[in-house]
């Protein structure tokens, strides 16, 4: 499996290079990252380190480049992520087409929700009332039409990416 793994990371890093590049809003491999780790990965500290580590290091980046890297409410976002890997891997069981959307739409609902929850909670744009959250939700969806976008094009990448490496280098499937 060394050399499975050695693929797998290999495309993980090239998805997570992929954020640093000019990309539509919202339009980012670190939710697909994070299924793609929870199903490789499974219940082990290495599928949580994947998402984790390339969104922390190209924060970094963009913090020193731009100075927009680091934000209020980054906590919340990683922690989506940490609970799409979690989601994965329980649900995740086979690698379908149907499967990879299922989890994929549903991992870009769950950010959705969280995030958007949580600028409603701690900000001061909108009103803390049932009024100010759905103002807040509104608002989000020209994003959420990016994330779910982004999502699925690098949830199926990545998984196509591993099963064409593989089908062409038969070798790097076995151990």
């Amino acid at each position: 499996m060394k050399n499975k793994y050695i693929v797998v990371l290999m495309l993980i890093y090239m998805a997570a290079l992929s954020r640093l590049v000019p990309h539509p809003s919202n339009f980012a491999p670190i939710t697909g990252l994070a299924i793609f780790s929870g199903f490789q990965f499974g219940k082990n500290w290495k599928a949580f380190l994947i998402p984790i580590s390339a969104m922390l290091l190209s924060d970094l980046i963009l913090e020193y480049t731009t100075g927009w890297g680091f934000y209020d409410g980054m906590w919340l976002v990683y922690f989506s992520f940490m609970l799409i890997t979690v989601f994965s891997f329980y649900t995740l069981k086979q690698n379908t087409v149907a499967n990879i959307a299922l989890v994929a739409i549903s991992s870009s609902i769950l950010f959705f929700v969280l995030t958007n929850f949580g600028v409603w909670f701690s900000g001061n744009i909108y009103p803390k009332t049932g009024a100010g959250l759905l103002a807040c939700y509104t608002a989000g969806i020209p994003f959420f039409q990016n994330s779910l976008l982004g999502d699925l094009v690098y949830s199926f990448g990545l998984f196509s990416g591993l099963g064409l490496f593989t089908k062409k280098f038969p070798t790097f499937s076995k151990a």
